[in-house]
């Protein structure tokens, strides 16, 4: 079920990293710091996809979704709790409010649609936000979610089905 180690993904992921390291520490010529996020999504995507066309005769539901949540929820769980006396002590009411609300959308995987309702990401008040990045977790997570089904329709479909949800995407 494992696909083999590859340089070039390792290379990609390095300049998602420092790119989105280098916008959120405001560095001027490092605008695009959301095309680092891009990069993850579409290795993302790449390599569940792969794992899953590659296993599609024993493909299963339940051991993908035991993988990602042994990979996902442990660091990710800790980042809530750990987030939670901070947030505390330093938001004002109001945000901690907010943080509130964010707390209970993050872990389950809805966030994104949570701070697209609140605000725009950009906005400064969303700098008050603990928990905002969370927002692309979520959207992995819906992903996860719902693209292995596709997998379920005759093999002859599957690229077809692909192609198409690329093109309305």
């Amino acid at each position: 079920n494992k696909l083999e180690f590859r340089n070039d993904i390792v290379g990609l992921r390095a300049i998602a990293v420092i790119s989105v390291i280098f916008f959120h520490l405001n560095y001027s010529y490092f605008v695009g710091g959301f095309l680092g996020v891009d990069i993850f999504f579409v290795i993302s995507g790449y390599l569940i996809t792969s794992i899953i066309y590659k296993n599609l005769e024993d493909f299963s539901f339940t051991y993908f979704y035991l993988r990602r949540i042994r990979r996902i929820l442990p660091v990710f769980i800790f980042v809530l709790f750990l987030t939670i006396p901070f947030s505390y002590f330093l938001l004002m009411p109001n945000n901690f409010k907010d943080y509130g609300q964010s707390l209970i959308f993050a872990p389950l995987f809805i966030s994104n649609y949570l701070f697209w309702l609140e605000e725009g990401y950009w906005e400064l008040s969303s700098q008050m936000k603990p928990l905002l990045h969370t927002w692309s977790l979520a959207v992995e997570g819906q992903f996860y979610l719902f693209f292995p089904f596709i997998f379920l329709v005759k093999k002859n479909y599957i690229e077809l089905i692909i192609i198409i949800l690329l093109i309305i995407s």
